[in-house]
């Protein structure tokens, strides 16, 4: 049996509305195959009851627990201690970036949701309409299952061009514009992505599908939503001139 035990410093992002962000550092003994979303919970039970956090599923569906982990954006439930600390080691824990804080690791992603709804990118879908191919037919006539993009905002908190802009879009809303583009071919999705803060505010540095603990890859999603306006624009030109 392992009985290996760690001793941690938790270095914690604390910050309420209207006060200045700092850092409080917890230290705990850990088993080094724990999550990292375990020693927050720990924090919270035995040390602070005044954290805030957000947490549900504990295995990656939900995206609720989305932090930056030693500057890097991780789901903090399938994060081992042991891929981003030592023993006697610290692991910083931060807010996602590029959206407001609410309350300690926080955020407001209320403007990821409701651009969400933009794009009518539905998180349930049948089994040949998600992402994933599945080898075998289900026994089942009807079988839906989980969409691969979970909502998590991590693409938009690695995203050097959300830092830019409050209205960019963002990796998320684009790559489902994509998506659902591809299903139903709607005119409109393009229109909603052609602008300065659609495809266009993209920098191409690809940290979104670094960071997608999905696989969707949102900047091939966006590089290709780009290709296809591109398309739409020059067959449109040739229309108007075969008219003229």
């Amino acid at each position: 049996m392992n009985n290996i035990r760690w001793t941690i410093d938790m270095e914690i992002s604390r910050q309420r509305q209207g006060e200045e962000r700092h850092f409080e550092v917890f230290r705990l003994e850990v088993d080094p195959n724990e999550y990292v979303l375990d020693a927050i919970e720990r924090v919270w039970a035995f040390h602070d009851r005044s954290l805030t956090f957000r947490h549900a599923c504990h295995h990656s569906t939900c995206g609720a627990c989305a932090m930056l982990v030693n500057g890097v954006e991780k789901l903090t439930c399938i994060t081992p201690i042991r891929t981003v600390t030592a023993d006697g080691g610290k692991i910083r824990v931060e807010p996602l970036r590029n959206f407001p804080v609410l309350s300690d690791l926080v955020v407001d992603m209320s403007s990821l949701y409701s651009n969400m709804e933009k794009t009518n990118f539905s998180q349930v879908a049948p089994l040949d309409q998600s992402y994933l191919p599945y080898e075998e037919k289900p026994e089942a006539d009807e079988v839906e299952r989980l969409v691969d993009c979970i909502e998590c905002g991590m693409c938009i908190s690695a995203c050097p061009g959300a830092a830019t802009s409050a209205s960019y879009l963002g990796p998320a809303v684009l790559a489902a514009a994509h998506h659902v583009y591809l299903e139903t071919g709607a005119s409109c999705l393009l229109d909603l992505v052609d602008s300065k803060d659609g495809v266009w505010r993209c920098h191409s540095a690809y940290e979104c599908s670094e960071v997608c603990p999905s696989n969707v890859d949102p900047a091939w999603r966006i590089m290709d939503l780009r290709k296809r306006i591109i398309h739409q624009r020059v067959s449109s030109w040739f229309t108007r001139k075969e008219r003229a």
